[in-house]
């Protein structure tokens, strides 16, 4: 056991520096009662989000789709290095009783990691959660506010940053997104 924490502790630093982790296990928010999945399909901008290594461009968007077999396409983009970059996954509903706990993975070799929608309204915002416990001495973790649109008002993005802080989630390093100059697909 010794050894397997002194590992982590050496991988801990990476970490440290592109997302967002905290000591102890992943905390459990509540998530959208009846959520319906097919409401949120569709386009959604990143409006803030907590630093994640795989998002540092700007013009984040998240597009979802049903595909035939009842999985959900994913196609994130983001422009980044002055060109547009595009990752696609699947995503899909573990238990249907708990539909807005979904699960994402961008391989065939990954497994599926936690997407949970907090809350939405389908139509203006959407509050999204996401951690990794690490054999519960800690956890990394991620959130993002969501919009229909590029830009929202200040008071949506404090509703949904008093969300995240009443479900236990630390947003001191919540980052707003670049959806300046960004080309409307």
């Amino acid at each position: 056991m010794l050894s397997v924490c002194l590992m982590l502790l050496l991988l801990l630093p990476p970490l440290v520096s592109a997302q967002t982790y905290h000591w102890g296990s992943c905390p459990d928010p509540k998530v959208q009662p009846n959520f319906n999945i097919e409401q949120y399909m569709g386009r959604w901008y990143e409006i803030e989000k907590l630093p994640a290594s795989f998002e540092r461009g700007k013009c984040i968007e998240a597009n979802y789709a049903m595909r035939p077999d009842g999985t959900i396409q994913v196609l994130n983009s983001q422009f980044y290095k002055a060109k547009v970059r595009v990752a696609e996954g699947t995503a899909v509903i573990p238990d249907p009783r708990e539909p807005a706990k979904i699960g994402v993975s961008f391989s065939y070799f990954t497994p599926y990691s936690p997407y949970w929608v907090l809350t939405t309204d389908y139509s203006t915002v959407a509050v999204v959660y996401t951690c990794t416990d690490i054999l519960h001495i800690f956890h990394v973790e991620y959130a993002w506010i969501l919009s229909r649109s590029r830009l929202v008002s200040s008071q949506t993005v404090r509703y949904a940053k008093q969300l995240l802080i009443a479900e236990g989630i630390d947003i001191f390093s919540m980052k707003a997104t670049d959806q300046s100059g960004c080309k409307d697909s």
